[in-house]
Parts: structure tokens; sequence; C-alpha cells
């Protein structure tokens, strides 16, 4: 569901490195990674212990002390214990969280010097959260944009909540249309990879760095480097014996135990590349590994706290990625409305981001803003002119809306010109006239539309909506004999197309056909019994987030 990391974090992977360095040059309340600002010599300590909502201790938790935007973290032994030495005076706010799990956020008043705090925490269901609103919300109190969100993803229900509006069309298109925006790719190409990896298996590079390893197996530098070369070659299997090696000789190493979670990730074990991540975090809390985990979250179907990492990556590090992410999952799914408000923020913030506008009228679509959806894809196709993914989204929502939208035929048109060898902007230029024509008073004449679907099955011979549409313009002539030439092409193009199979059937009834008609009726009603079942496993797998918004209570 989620975009493949590779891309996205090998060309930050170099300044990652440099700053772990550092960091590994510094002193051990460094590698605690805590901020300035909260930490001083011989002040107050704050420990505690973390809890299940039944009393158990609970390990490896991530606490988190934040004070006016910064942040210290730490994790809980065996017992669940944690403790923030050396903290000065001050007002804290502080919370825990493991597993989608998450304690009530509390405030704590630092008075004296060297007296101790002792908080207790206690994980909790967000749907046991009863007072959440009288209570601090790290997820939107201290959010580092200038804009807070107005909203908290309080949990998940399954798809029978399944928020929509209009026809079951207009939904389905929908749904479809936020997994295609969870795959859009930013403006920019992704650089930045490593040359090390310059070659195949027996190349002159890997047979001097498997020779190392071999000469000096105890080696943490052979060790890596060769994990390294094999990861950004993409033999992630091959890259985790050696990363694991190296991790062995030194298991402080930052860049390399970063280096094996990514490995594992990409292999497949998302269990051990969680654990190395969380442990990760808890000695430098980042935006990048927190979107590490929300990915890896995503993989283990644990999506709630997949948003909840992605949001917190997005408020340590609001950069265009983070906030694409974040509203992604959003709308994956099926919060609409803070998917737009994240959307919005980031389309505010990054203006000439050609997704992030995209995927803002993909929300507002859902949402049934219609004509505001099609403006900010129109927008979207003019800062990107070359990139067909607004204007084939244009298409769609057109298509699905229950009348024609602005300025769609005119991008449509333009994309057409531009890519004259492609059978989709041809195709949605047609469909889009026609819906107009079909809109008007008059008696629309589609001798034009028939001439751009014609030119469409020219481009593409397998494109079955195209051949769908020149027989629906056939029927509607009550040319029925034509129009079944049509559909007998698109059912061969895609036997999966009920509509074909239904319409074929019509055009045999009129020509006397019955016991063709009832064949094909038959087969329309199992394709779309069979395409109704995969929709609801579709659903039941992408739960729906339970949203609470400021002041409001849970909206179902």
């Amino acid at each position: 569901m989620r975009s493949s990391l590779q891309g996205r974090v090998v060309s930050d992977l170099k300044g990652f490195t440099v700053l772990l360095a550092l960091l590994m040059t510094l002193s051990s309340a460094l590698a605690l990674a805590q901020p300035s600002s909260a930490l001083q010599p011989d002040g107050t300590t704050i420990r505690g212990t973390v809890r299940d909502s039944t009393g158990e201790p609970v390990g490896d938790a991530v606490v988190r002390l934040e004070q006016n935007g910064s942040s210290s973290v730490v994790a809980t032994d065996i017992e669940g214990v944690y403790v923030f030495p050396a903290i000065r005076a001050g007002t804290y706010v502080i919370n825990a969280q493991k597993s989608g799990l998450r304690s009530r956020a509390v405030t704590v008043p630092v008075v004296k010097q060297g007296d101790e705090s002792h908080v207790d925490l206690v994980l909790e269901s967000p749907n046991d959260q009863k007072s959440q609103a009288a209570t601090p919300q790290t997820s939107t109190e201290t959010m580092t944009f200038a804009d807070k969100p107005n909203f908290t993803v309080a949990g998940i229900t399954d798809w029978t909540a399944v928020g929509g509006h209009g026809s079951d069309a207009s939904l389905r298109t929908s749904e479809a249309l936020a997994r295609d925006t969870a795959t859009l790719k930013p403006n920019e190409k992704v650089a930045g990879v490593s040359t090390l990896a310059g070659g195949g298996a027996g190349s002159a590079a890997e047979i001097s760095l498997r020779a190392a390893v071999a000469q000096s197996p105890g080696s943490f530098e052979a060790n890596h480097q060769l994990g390294e070369f094999c990861f950004h070659k993409g033999s992630y299997r091959e890259a985790i014996p050696p990363l694991e090696a190296a991790y062995q000789i030194d298991p402080a190493n930052h860049r390399n135990e970063y280096d094996l979670a990514l490995a594992y990730k990409e292999a497949g074990d998302y269990g051990r590349a969680r654990e190395h991540i969380q442990k990760l975090i808890a000695q430098e809390d980042s935006a990048d590994l927190h979107g590490v985990l929300g990915e890896l979250d995503e993989e283990i179907g644990d999506s709630l706290a997949a948003v909840r990492e992605d949001e917190q990556a997005a408020r340590l590090d609001p950069s265009e990625q983070n906030y694409f992410t974040w509203g992604s999952e959003l709308l994956l799914h099926r919060a609409v409305w803070p998917a737009a408000e994240v959307f919005r923020k980031g389309s505010e913030a990054y203006p000439k981001s050609a997704r992030m506008l995209a995927a803002l009228g993909t929300a507002l679509f859902a949402s049934a803003n219609y004509s505001e959806a099609a403006a900010r894809l129109c927008e979207a196709s003019g800062l990107n002119p070359t990139d067909p993914a607004p204007y084939i989204f244009l298409g769609k929502i057109d298509m699905a809306a229950p009348d024609p939208l602005p300025c769609v035929e005119s991008k449509l048109l333009r994309y057409s010109q531009e890519q004259p060898g492609d059978a989709r902007a041809t195709y949605y230029y047609a469909m889009a006239i026609w819906k107009r024509l079909k809109a008007s008073e008059n008696t629309p004449n589609v001798e034009r539309v028939e001439k751009l679907l014609t030119q469409a099955v020219t481009l593409d011979p397998k494109y079955d909506a195209a051949y769908l549409q020149l027989g629906n313009i056939c029927s509607d002539e009550r040319n029925f004999e034509r129009a079944i030439g049509f559909y007998l092409k698109a059912i061969e193009a895609n036997p999966q197309l009920s509509d074909a199979h239904y319409r074929l059937g019509v055009a045999y009834e009129r020509t006397g056909e019955s016991a063709k008609a009832k064949q094909e009726f038959q087969l329309h009603d199992e394709i779309e019994k069979a395409q109704a079942a995969a929709v609801e496993r579709q659903r039941q797998e992408v739960k729906q987030f339970l949203v609470v918004l400021q002041s409001q209570p849970v909206v179902h």
C-alpha cells in the first residue's frame, strides 16, 4: 500500500550518516538525543513505570518528554521502568506508546532542582481515553506547523462505516483514486544513490568487498561496506548477513543498525526491522525514523499506529514528503476531511508540488466537493504538464461526478494535443465532451466523440472502455448490430467488464436474440457479484479511521 522506502530514504542516507557519525563522537548525554533546552546537569529526575491496562509492566515502550516543541525520548526496561535524569525546572508533558497503544498525556511541573518526580503511565486503546479533550494532546498541541490540525485519529472501524457521497460508482472511484494517490511521485527525481553499488554480482567492487570480509571477518568496516553495497544494488537478503555481523561487532553504530533495519524491511522481515527502528528512536527522535516505523506498522496491518507515526514525522519535519505520506494514509483509510486538511496545508507550504494538489483534489472529490476537486487537479496539471496523473484523475472524477466539471474539458484537450500517442488522453477528452453534450438541452452531436474514441482504440486495440463507449453511442442511435460488434470487442479485451455484458444483453434483446441476451445478463450478474465481494474484502482489509474533531465527539 505504501511506496517502497528505497527511493525515499536512500537519498537522505548520506546526511543521516554524517549526523550519526557526529553523534557517536559526543558524550553519553547526546547518545540519548536529549535536547539542551530540557537537560541540564544536577537537575531533577523524572522516573516511573509504564503498565498496560491489566497492570502488567511494559518493556520497550517509547516514553516521550516534551517542552516547548523540544522532545526527549527513552525506552522502558524489561520491568517497564523509564528514567529522565537531569531535568531543569519547568513544565513538561510526558506520554508513552507501544504497538498502537498510548498513555494519556500527563503534565509534570518541575519546580525545585534536585527533587525526583514519579509519574506512572498506563497504555490504553484510544477508545478508552474518554477525556481526551480535557488532557494535553501531543499529536495536536505541540505541532511545529504554523497551522495546527483540528483533528485526532482516535481509532478504526470496519468497512461498513465507510464514508462516501453519491453513488457506489463514485465511492469506488474515490477509493481507487486514494490508492493511486499513494503512488504519486514527487516532481523532482530522487538522487543520491551511493556510487559504491556500481556493478552487479561479480563486479570488481563486490569481489574486493567480499575479499576484505574473508580476510578480516571481525572487521566492522569490511562487513558494513559489503552490506551497504548489497543493499544499494537491491540484494536485500544478501545485505543482511554482513550488516548483522557488523551489528554484533559494534551494536552502538547507528548508521549500520539503520541500514540493517532497512534491509530487514525490504526483505519482508518487518518484526526485526521494527525492533531496530524502535531502538534507534529511543536513542534519537527523528522524523525519518518515525516515517520508517509508520511504513512498517502499515505493513503489519497496524494502520492506527502507522498514521500516528506519519503525523509525528510531519510534526518533527514538515517536509513535502512527510505531509504527503501523512495525508495519503488518512485518505486511504477514508478520513477524507482530515486528509484534505493535511493536503491543503501541504500545498500551501509547497505550492509547486503537483502531487500535493492532485492528492487534495482526490480528497475533495471523496468529500463530494466536486468543483473544487476539479479546480485543484486542473491546477496540478499546469505545474507539471508532462505528468499524466492529474489528467487521468481529472478524467475519472469527471466521469463519476453527477454533472460536468469546470476546466476539465479544456485541460484534457491540452493533454490530448500534447500526448497524441496516449490512448487515455484521447479517451478521457472524448468522455468529457460527451458528458457536456448529454447535459445540454440540444440533441448531442456525437460525431466528434465517436471519432476520438475510434482514435483511442486505434492507438490501443485492447482499450476495453473505449469499445464499450463506442457501443453505447451506437445503441443510443439504435444501431444495435454495430453496437454488438463493439461490445464483443470490449469483452474480448476484458472478459470481466460487467457493463459490456449487460449492454450486450440489451442489444441482443433489441435484435430478437433472447437466448444470447439471457446468457449475457447471467454473466453480468456473476461478475458483479464477484466484484462486489472483492470490494467488500478490500474494505475489510483497509479499515476506516475514526476521527475526533476539536471539541466534537467521535465521528462514526
